[in-house]
């Protein structure tokens, strides 16, 4: 296996792009609202590490487009000299400005999104640029000529689809793949306690497209961490009320799951978040896992799931019948 500083590599589906197992997104902790230092000494370690590859969206902030600025700006100040070391991708296709070209998928809102993205990023292209999402409206032919586009403009090497639902992903596949531009990676939110739709079908589509699967929240935002196993803490995401997990969703039901997902993870030597990891990357369809942090001490706790990815059969059965349901 192709490792670099440690961080196994991994290939794309059918394509000849490696991405490290573990990603760094930058949707949260990396706006202009947060500590600019740390995201900057975040970056700079991720990098360090093997993390060549820097999840962003045009929207990730708050404010929504500062996380691509903050990033432009760490990048231009400390790795400008490894630029074509690293995998950078960005997604358009929700509420971003105002207006009526600011949200949804069209043509119109993912080329200027692009267009933004690239001056607020300072980059001259993206390694990926992906719809975000299939909106519920805009016809998957518009979105997808918009990828091709831009990948034939030189905006973006590669393409990618993000949510869409199974019948709307074989289709985007399929236009893609006639123009001769296919999607290199599907990215979906999938963890353990957010199985069904992607196992429904989606992460087999994916490998059966050679499509690379990369996810995202792996750690339910938090919930397959050892945070809320005793309630909501303050200062947690689900303390905040304009948090993106709320406090409903901290259920009974989900917090017994964690225990008793937790009890697995310590006789595998492992915190629950670490467990959550490899138990993703142990599917071999796994591309890369995309990780938030909030320090380099979170980070570098993320990372030691690496030092354990194999799992037993009666492990992996053992999970299933937690798991059950979700």
């Amino acid at each position: 296996m192709k490792e670099i500083n440690g961080m196994p590599l991994r290939r794309a589906g059918k394509s000849g792009v490696l991405l490290p197992a573990i990603s760094l997104g930058l949707w949260h902790n990396f706006g202009s609202v947060d500590d600019q230092d740390e995201a900057e000494r975040m970056i700079i370690h991720a990098f360090d590490k093997g993390i060549i590859h820097f999840d962003l969206a045009n929207n990730y902030g708050p404010v929504p487009g500062s996380a691509e600025s903050n990033f432009g700006r760490i990048l231009k100040k400390n790795l400008s000299a490894h630029r074509d070391e690293m995998f950078i991708s960005s997604k358009a296709g929700h509420d971003m400005w105002p207006g009526p070209y600011g949200d949804f998928s069209s043509r119109k809102n993912l080329i200027a999104s692009c267009n933004q993205s690239l001056r607020r990023t300072g980059l001259e292209y993206f390694d990926i640029f992906y719809s975000h999402r299939y909106d519920g409206v805009t016809p998957v032919e518009e979105t997808m000529q918009a990828l091709i586009d831009i990948v034939r403009q030189g905006k973006a090497l590669y393409v990618g689809i993000s949510k869409y639902p199974v019948d709307k992903q074989i289709e985007a596949y399929r236009i893609l793949r006639e123009a001769k531009v296919p999607c290199l990676l599907s990215q979906y939110k999938y963890n353990l306690e957010c199985r069904s739709e992607v196992e429904g079908g989606i992460i087999a589509n994916a490998a059966g497209e050679g499509s690379g699967f990369v996810s995202f929240s792996p750690l339910n935002q938090g919930l397959l961490t050892n945070k809320y196993l005793n309630g909501i803490p303050e200062g947690s995401r689900a303390a905040r009320p304009d948090g993106f997990l709320q406090k409903e969703q901290v259920t009974a039901d989900v917090v017994e799951t964690s225990r008793k997902l937790n009890e697995i993870a310590q006789k595998r030597g492992q915190t629950l978040a670490q467990m959550s990891l490899s138990w993703l990357l142990n599917d071999p369809r796994m591309t890369s896992v995309i990780i938030g942090t909030r320090n380099v001490r979170q980070m570098d706790d993320s990372l030691a799931c690496l030092q354990n990815l194999s799992f037993s059969a009666e492990e992996l059965a053992e999970i299933d019948e937690v798991t059950r349901g979700y």
